[in-house]
C-alpha cells in the first residue's frame, strides 16, 4: 500500500532539534549557542517550520520566548518522533555491531554434539545478547532448514549440494568404530571393515547420509555388514553398544559429546572412511552482521581444531 505524503510535514530532525532547544532555554541566543549556529538562522528555522505547520510554536516578547498551545502539543511530538530514532538507530548499531539480534544454526547431529557446542559457546561470551538457535538433524533436514530460510546456515555434507546453495568446506569427517571396553576388538590399535563385517552393527537408518557412507563403502569391497539394530539418534547407538548389543561405525566429531566410559573407540583402517562437511548458506539471502560473526567463528575454530 502507497504511503500518502500529502498531510506529512517535510522537516527534519535537526529542525525538531531547533524547536525542543527554544523550548528548553526559552531564548533564541541561548538556543543558537547551543546549537552552533547564528541567532538569524535559527529564526529562520523557526520561520520555516511555523510555515510548514501552518500555526506559531512560540510566543516572543521582550524577556523571554514561550511556547504556544500548539508549540506545546508539538514539542511533545518532537520529543516523541526523536526518542524512537534515537531508540532505532542505536538498535540497528547494536545488530551491525552483533550486540543483539538472532541466529540460527542447522547442523547434523554428529557436529551438533562434537564442535559445535563450544562454538556456540565461545560465540555467546563475546556476543551475550545475541539470541542462539540449533537446529540439529539428519543431512536432508539440515539442507531443507537452510533452503526455506529456516536457518541462517547449516553445517552438513557437501558432496552433492543444489545450486542454490553457497558452501565454505570446513574439511573431513572420519569414521571410527565404537565396540564395548571389554569387546575382543577392543585392545586393537585399528579394526578393518572385513573385520566390523563380522560384528553385528549398531546403526543409524538406512536413509541417512552417514549409513550410505558406511554401506558404499563396503560395498566397494564386496563385504556385506549386519545391521543388528537400527536406531534414529546417536546417543541411542552409544547406549546399545555399551549395553553390547554390537559395534557402531560413527563419525569422530561426535564421540567427544557423549559419556564414553565402557566405550572404546578405534581408527577405521584399510580404508579410512570419511566424507566432506562445509558450511552452507542459500545464495539469495543476505546474511545479518551475527550470522556473518558465528560464520566467521566457525570456520577459525574448525580451522585450528584441526590445524
Amino acid at each position: 500500500m502507497a504511503t500518502d505524503l500529502s498531510n506529512i510535514p517535510d522537516l527534519g530532525s535537526r529542525q525538531l532539534l531547533a524547536v525542543l532547544a527554544i523550548a528548553d532555554y526559552g531564548s533564541f541566543i541561548a538556543a543558537a549557542a547551543f546549537l552552533k549556529t547564528s541567532q538569524p538562522a535559527l529564526t529562520r528555522t523557526i520561520k520555516r517550520i511555523e510555515d510548514v505547520l501552518g500555526v506559531s510554536l512560540f510566543e516572543r516578547t521582550t524577556r523571554r520566548v514561550q511556547l504556544t498551545p500548539a508549540g506545546r502539543e508539538f514539542v511533545a511530538v518532537a520529543e516523541r518522533v526523536l526518542n524512537d530514532l534515537r531508540i532505532s538507530v542505536r538498535s540497528m548499531r547494536d545488530l551491525a555491531d552483533q550486540q543483539r539480534g538472532q541466529v540460527i544454526v542447522a547442523a547434523i547431529e554428529s557436529v551438533a554434539t562434537g564442535l559445535l557446542p563450544r562454538i556456540i559457546a565461545e560465540y555467546h561470551i563475546a556476543r551475550p545478547a545475541v539470541e542462539l538457535r540449533v537446529r540439529e538433524g539428519v543431512h536432508g533436514a539440515v539442507l531443507e532448514d537452510v533452503r526455506s530460510g529456516v536457518a541462517d546456515l547449516g553445517i552438513t555434507f557437501v558432496d552433492e549440494l543444489p545450486d542454490t546453495i553457497a558452501m565454505v568446506p570446513l574439511g573431513r569427517e572420519v569414521f571410527h568404530a565404537v565396540t564395548p571396553r571389554q569387546h575382543r576388538l577392543a585392545p586393537s590399535r585399528g579394526v578393518t571393515m572385513k573385520q566390523i563385517a563380522r560384528e553385528p552393527l549398531v546403526s543409524l537408518p538406512n536413509d541417512s547420509r552417514t549409513r550410505r557412507t558406511i554401506d558404499a563403502a563396503a560395498s566397494k569391497q564386496g563385504i556385506t555388514l549386519q545391521h543388528v539394530v537400527t536406531v534414529t539418534q546417536l546417543a541411542t547407538v552409544m547406549s546399545f553398544v555399551r549395553a553390547g548389543l554390537g559395534v557402531a561405525i560413527v563419525p569422530a566429531n561426535a564421540i567427544a559429546g557423549f559419556n564414553t566410559d565402557g566405550l572404546k573407540t578405534l581408527p577405521i583402517i584399510r580404508p579410512t572412511l570419511s566424507h566432506s562437511l562445509g558450511l552452507i548458506t542459500l545464495k539469495e539471502r543476505e546474511p545479518t552482521p551475527a550470522a556473518i560473526g558465528i560464520s566467521t567463528l566457525i570456520r577459525s575454530v574448525w580451522s585450528t581444531d584441526r590445524g
